[in-house]
């Protein structure tokens, strides 16, 4: 079988400068990946009502889980796969680590002023903005995560899932799991106070302690990458993606029985089985795009991973905009939704309003690319 060439960008949702040219030598299957949370995200991010939204579109409530829930931890399992895939080649040219660490520093920065950018949009009041959010929290699980890899090896790499995965369990464990009374909530009180989810106010689903798990995501998907980059042939790859994948995803199971599956906690079974879901929907991309070259079809999701940070942007600005224009004292949004009511359920309308959103986005990817505009950060 031959050998495949792998090339990817040094952060998944933040670095998409590349020239038309050698988009052919990128992991295909990574970018339509990539893609289809972004479109997934959109999707479930902007229904046309919230009360009329079909339960697999919708988080879960707190404990459990629904396809909704895989999204974002597929979004940082991806960074840990492109950082992996690009820091080793530039390792392998000469390039000093400390160098790679800095930029890393830079990139890291310019993406967490760009989500307080998103979440103060359009008004600005420092008091009440929201600090952690999406994007911060993948650039402080990016810099964690190449800072791991560029300094470690594979058995660091694990020993460092351990380490967060131990110091998460100390802190969380003896006061429980629930809403009101677990340590993460706590500690964003004290240290978040007045600049959290609007929607919780006493806590963040992005908080501080929630993130220790959140690193374990991006670093399994450091392990994925160093898989990847392995001599052996792809069916092997592939054996074993599906092999960790569902390791991952039993493991996440069994611990669910001491230790709940929680997004907004994002705790360690969480992580596990997140991170089992994300590993096997790659291996499954790997082979079918990669290895046996179907790839018809997938150009519009590869569009969406092409451009990720922008779409995401993108997507979060029109979602407030079509709240804030008004016609005769009401949303655009409102009068669009009602119009799909016209002539479906409530739960339909709803969800063609969602994708509506999907498409509008991908129309600004499609002439992003046609363009050769690639957000840098």
């Amino acid at each position: 079988m031959p050998r495949l060439k792998y090339t990817a960008s040094p952060i998944a949702l933040v670095q998409f400068a590349y020239p038309v040219a050698a988009l052919a030598q990128r992991l295909h299957s990574l970018d339509v990946f990539r893609g289809l949370t972004i479109a997934f995200m959109i999707l479930v991010n902007n229904p046309g009502s919230w009360k009329t939204t079909y339960a697999p579109l919708l988080h879960a409530e707190w404990h459990g889980w629904t396809v909704t829930d895989m999204v974002f931890p597929s979004f940082l399992w991806i960074v840990g796969v492109a950082l992996t895939l690009s820091f080793a080649r530039r390792v392998d040219e000469g390039q000093p680590r400390g160098r790679l660490l800095a930029h890393t520093c830079r990139r890291a920065a310019l993406l967490f002023l760009l989500g307080l950018f998103l979440n103060g949009f359009p008004a600005y009041t420092l008091a009440t903005l929201r600090i952690p959010g999406v994007l911060q929290r993948i650039a402080v699980c990016y810099l964690i995560a190449a800072a791991i890899y560029l300094y470690t090896g594979v058995r660091g790499r694990i020993a460092a899932v351990a380490v967060v995965f131990g110091l998460y369990w100390l802190l969380m464990h003896p006061g429980g799991y629930e809403k009101d009374t677990n340590f993460a909530r706590h500690v964003d009180s004290l240290f978040l106070s007045g600049h959290m989810w609007s929607a919780t106010k006493t806590w963040d689903p992005e908080g501080i302690v929630s993130t220790l798990p959140a690193i374990a995501t991006a670093l399994f998907g450091v392990l994925a990458g160093d898989l990847l980059r392995t001599g052996l042939d792809a069916a092997r790859k592939t054996a074993w993606l599906y092999t960790s994948g569902c390791a991952l995803l039993t493991a996440g199971l069994l611990w669910d029985l001491a230790m709940p599956i929680n997004k907004n906690l994002w705790t360690n079974s969480y992580a596990l089985f997140a991170a089992g879901f994300s590993t096997l929907v790659f291996a499954a991309c790997y082979w079918f795009l990669d290895v046996l070259g179907w790839r018809r079809g997938t150009r519009p999701l590869a569009l969406y991973g092409l451009n990720a940070i922008a779409v995401y942007v993108l997507s979060g600005l029109f979602a407030r905009a079509m709240g804030m224009i008004t016609l005769a004292d009401t949303p655009l949004k409102a009068h669009v939704f009602a119009a799909f009511e016209r002539f479906a359920n409530p739960y339909n309308a709803s969800l063609l309003y969602a994708l509506l959103n999907v498409t509008v986005l991908y129309g600004a990817a499609w002439v992003m690319h046609r363009k050769g505009w690639y957000l840098r950060i």
